[in-house]
């Protein structure tokens, strides 16, 4: 609200000043947008299940521009491939991040905790507040094994 006053009082509408506040304004009303938005309630956490996609569309990422490249390659009618430079960094880049999953697994704060997902639910993007997130390494073989031990339960309460 101090700062809606502050830009009523401003003069000129293109000043350096008065974007200034706007930018601050709207990145506030960005903020409360997204909080009040969040689909996940106060106290909860990411369920396993949707953290593993969270993943995979981390990976995936790219895959977009890989399919309009094929579409251009496929239109076209020149023995040399367009955009081959770019194809060939995504192509290197996703096989190295799979492997990554795979083997190291990513390093990245643990949203299945419920206190670290409010944290990283209430940072405003302050680089001095990154020490307070707790990160562990999320395997491919981390989520397979939980997969495993789920269905077991099911067969072992079926079963009962």
């Amino acid at each position: 609200m101090v700062k809606v006053k502050q830009l009523e009082k401003l003069k000129h509408p293109n000043s350096r000043k008065t974007k200034a506040l706007l930018g601050q304004i709207t990145k506030r009303n960005n903020r409360k947008k997204l909080k009040l938005s969040g689909n996940t309630q106060h106290g909860q956490h990411v369920p396993r299940h949707n953290f593993e996609e969270l993943i995979l569309k981390y990976i995936g990422r790219f895959d977009e521009e890989l399919e309009q490249i094929r579409i251009k390659h496929s239109i076209g009618k020149r023995k040399n491939r367009q955009h081959a430079s770019r194809e060939d960094i995504i192509n290197i880049t996703k096989q190295r991040e799979e492997l990554e999953y795979c083997i190291n697994g990513f390093e990245m704060p643990n949203l299945l905790d419920k206190k670290q997902f409010e944290i990283l639910k209430a940072w405003n993007g302050d680089i001095r507040l990154l020490q307070n997130f707790k990160t562990q390494r999320f395997t491919k073989k981390f989520f397979e094994e939980k997969k495993e031990i789920k269905q077991e339960n099911k067969h072992i309460n079926s079963e009962n």
